[in-house]
Protein backbone atom coordinates (compact mmCIF):
# COMPACT_ATOMS: atom_id res chain seq x y z
CA UNK A 1 0.00 0.00 0.00
CA UNK A 2 2.88 1.99 0.83
CA UNK A 3 4.45 1.83 -2.20
CA UNK A 4 1.11 2.39 -4.67
CA UNK A 5 1.06 5.52 -2.41
CA UNK A 6 4.28 6.61 -3.31
CA UNK A 7 3.99 6.21 -7.47
CA UNK A 8 0.94 8.31 -6.67
CA UNK A 9 3.00 11.21 -4.59
CA UNK A 10 6.14 10.75 -7.88
CA UNK A 11 3.45 10.72 -10.68
CA UNK A 12 1.54 14.04 -9.14
CA UNK A 13 5.30 15.13 -8.80
CA UNK A 14 5.68 14.56 -12.96
CA UNK A 15 2.33 16.23 -13.50
CA UNK A 16 3.45 19.40 -11.85
CA UNK A 17 6.52 19.38 -13.59
CA UNK A 18 5.73 19.01 -16.81
CA UNK A 19 2.79 21.32 -16.30
CA UNK A 20 4.97 23.87 -15.25
CA UNK A 21 7.73 23.19 -18.25
CA UNK A 22 4.31 23.30 -20.39
CA UNK A 23 3.63 26.89 -18.73
CA UNK A 24 6.98 28.45 -19.57
CA UNK A 25 6.85 27.10 -22.81
CA UNK A 26 3.73 29.20 -23.05
CA UNK A 27 4.90 32.01 -21.62
CA UNK A 28 8.09 32.37 -23.71
CA UNK A 29 5.70 31.61 -26.92
CA UNK A 30 3.95 34.71 -25.70
CA UNK A 31 6.68 36.62 -25.07
CA UNK A 32 7.84 35.69 -28.51
CA UNK A 33 4.61 36.78 -30.08
CA UNK A 34 4.26 40.32 -28.26
CA UNK A 35 8.00 41.27 -29.24
CA UNK A 36 6.81 40.36 -32.89
CA UNK A 37 3.70 42.13 -32.94
CA UNK A 38 3.96 44.58 -30.64
CA UNK A 39 4.21 48.58 -30.25
CA UNK A 40 6.75 50.23 -32.73
CA UNK A 41 9.05 51.95 -30.00
CA UNK A 42 7.89 55.59 -28.25
CA UNK A 43 10.70 57.54 -30.67
CA UNK A 44 9.03 55.84 -33.75
CA UNK A 45 5.29 56.54 -32.78
CA UNK A 46 6.88 60.02 -32.29
CA UNK A 47 8.37 60.38 -35.31
CA UNK A 48 5.57 59.15 -37.23
CA UNK A 49 3.42 62.20 -35.88
CA UNK A 50 5.89 64.32 -36.79
CA UNK A 51 6.39 63.08 -40.34
CA UNK A 52 2.60 64.45 -40.33
CA UNK A 53 3.36 67.87 -40.71
CA UNK A 54 5.47 67.42 -44.05
CA UNK A 55 2.11 66.61 -46.00
CA UNK A 56 0.97 69.60 -47.77
CA UNK A 57 -2.43 68.24 -48.39
CA UNK A 58 -4.83 69.26 -45.47
CA UNK A 59 -6.79 66.01 -45.57
CA UNK A 60 -4.13 63.40 -45.95
CA UNK A 61 -2.20 65.48 -43.26
CA UNK A 62 -5.71 65.03 -40.99
CA UNK A 63 -5.93 61.36 -42.00
CA UNK A 64 -1.80 61.30 -41.21
CA UNK A 65 -2.16 62.60 -37.33
CA UNK A 66 -5.59 60.53 -36.97
CA UNK A 67 -3.69 57.72 -37.93
CA UNK A 68 -0.68 58.17 -36.08
CA UNK A 69 -2.63 59.78 -33.05
CA UNK A 70 -4.78 56.49 -32.75
CA UNK A 71 -1.98 54.99 -32.87
CA UNK A 72 0.07 56.53 -29.96
CA UNK A 73 -3.16 56.62 -27.32
CA UNK A 74 -3.60 52.61 -28.32
CA UNK A 75 -0.48 52.06 -27.02
CA UNK A 76 -0.70 53.89 -24.15
CA UNK A 77 -4.05 52.68 -22.99
CA UNK A 78 -2.61 49.29 -23.75
CA UNK A 79 0.57 50.23 -21.02
CA UNK A 80 3.38 49.68 -23.62
CA UNK A 81 4.03 53.56 -23.86
CA UNK A 82 3.91 56.44 -20.75
CA UNK A 83 4.01 59.74 -20.82
CA UNK A 84 6.28 61.24 -17.62
CA UNK A 85 5.70 65.22 -17.62
CA UNK A 86 9.26 67.03 -15.99
CA UNK A 87 7.92 67.37 -13.12
CA UNK A 88 7.65 63.48 -12.28
CA UNK A 89 10.83 62.74 -13.86
CA UNK A 90 12.89 65.67 -11.44
CA UNK A 91 11.10 64.09 -8.57
CA UNK A 92 12.33 60.75 -9.30
CA UNK A 93 16.11 62.18 -9.83
CA UNK A 94 15.61 63.61 -6.50
CA UNK A 95 14.40 60.56 -4.83
CA UNK A 96 17.22 58.33 -6.46
CA UNK A 97 20.01 61.31 -5.42
CA UNK A 98 22.82 59.16 -3.81
CA UNK A 99 22.25 55.55 -5.44
CA UNK A 100 24.82 54.01 -7.75
CA UNK A 101 22.56 53.59 -10.58
CA UNK A 102 22.79 53.24 -14.05
CA UNK A 103 22.45 56.14 -16.63
CA UNK A 104 18.83 55.65 -18.24
CA UNK A 105 17.80 58.24 -21.17
CA UNK A 106 14.52 58.57 -18.95
CA UNK A 107 16.49 59.63 -15.84
CA UNK A 108 19.03 62.11 -17.69
CA UNK A 109 18.19 66.38 -17.18
CA UNK A 110 17.32 67.39 -20.54
CA UNK A 111 18.93 71.46 -21.05
CA UNK A 112 16.23 73.27 -19.04
CA UNK A 113 17.06 70.90 -15.76
CA UNK A 114 20.31 71.24 -16.41
CA UNK A 115 20.71 74.68 -16.00
CA UNK A 116 18.92 74.69 -12.91
CA UNK A 117 20.89 71.97 -11.83
CA UNK A 118 24.24 73.20 -12.52
CA UNK A 119 25.28 73.74 -8.69
CA UNK A 120 27.26 70.86 -7.43
CA UNK A 121 25.26 71.32 -4.53
CA UNK A 122 21.69 68.96 -3.64
CA UNK A 123 19.99 70.92 -0.82
CA UNK A 124 16.99 69.26 0.90
CA UNK A 125 14.83 68.95 3.72
CA UNK A 126 15.40 66.35 6.96
CA UNK A 127 12.32 64.18 7.98
CA UNK A 128 14.20 63.07 10.73
CA UNK A 129 16.91 62.04 12.26
CA UNK A 130 18.36 59.90 15.26
CA UNK A 131 21.87 59.13 16.65
CA UNK A 132 22.43 55.26 16.34
CA UNK A 133 25.70 55.39 17.73
CA UNK A 134 28.10 56.73 19.96
CA UNK A 135 29.49 58.36 16.81
CA UNK A 136 26.59 57.20 14.02
CA UNK A 137 23.54 59.18 12.90
CA UNK A 138 20.98 58.19 10.34
CA UNK A 139 18.30 60.79 8.88
CA UNK A 140 15.89 60.41 6.20
CA UNK A 141 15.13 62.98 4.03
CA UNK A 142 11.77 64.11 3.07
CA UNK A 143 12.30 62.21 -0.37
CA UNK A 144 12.42 59.37 1.91
CA UNK A 145 16.04 58.32 1.14
CA UNK A 146 18.01 57.81 4.15
CA UNK A 147 21.51 58.43 4.70
CA UNK A 148 24.00 57.98 7.45
CA UNK A 149 27.11 59.83 8.95
CA UNK A 150 30.02 57.48 10.72
CA UNK A 151 32.39 58.77 13.07
CA UNK A 152 32.11 62.36 12.57
CA UNK A 153 35.07 64.33 13.26
CA UNK A 154 33.91 66.49 15.53
CA UNK A 155 30.23 66.53 17.54
CA UNK A 156 27.37 67.18 15.55
CA UNK A 157 24.08 68.70 17.23
CA UNK A 158 21.40 66.19 17.16
CA UNK A 159 19.87 66.51 13.48
CA UNK A 160 15.94 67.00 13.86
CA UNK A 161 13.17 67.61 11.34
CA UNK A 162 12.85 70.74 8.99
CA UNK A 163 16.93 70.82 9.24
CA UNK A 164 18.17 72.21 5.81
CA UNK A 165 21.09 69.73 4.60
CA UNK A 166 23.04 70.11 1.53
CA UNK A 167 24.94 66.89 -0.54
CA UNK A 168 28.28 67.37 -2.29
CA UNK A 169 29.94 64.46 -4.17
CA UNK A 170 33.20 63.15 -2.47
CA UNK A 171 34.49 59.97 -3.56
CA UNK A 172 34.01 56.09 -3.61
CA UNK A 173 29.68 56.66 -2.77
CA UNK A 174 30.42 59.19 -0.02
CA UNK A 175 28.88 62.86 -0.05
CA UNK A 176 30.14 65.71 2.45
CA UNK A 177 26.66 66.65 4.19
CA UNK A 178 26.39 69.71 5.70
CA UNK A 179 23.34 70.36 8.10
CA UNK A 180 22.20 73.59 8.89
CA UNK A 181 25.31 75.43 6.77
CA UNK A 182 27.94 73.31 9.36
CA UNK A 183 30.93 72.15 8.70
CA UNK A 184 30.97 69.15 6.23
CA UNK A 185 30.86 65.51 7.64
CA UNK A 186 31.74 62.80 5.25
CA UNK A 187 28.48 60.58 5.03
CA UNK A 188 26.78 57.92 2.20
CA UNK A 189 22.96 56.99 1.27
CA UNK A 190 22.28 53.84 2.87
CA UNK A 191 18.51 53.12 1.40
Amino acid sequence: MTMDCENRAASRQHLWRAGGAAGLALAGAAAVVAQTTGWPGSARLIEDLRGCRAIAAVDARAACYDSNVGTLVSAIEAGDVRLVDREEVRKTRRQLFGLPLPETELLKPDEKDRAEEASELFETTIASGRQTGPSTWRFTTVEGAVWEINSPTRKIKPIAEGDKVGFKKASLGYYFIRINGEIGVKGRRVI
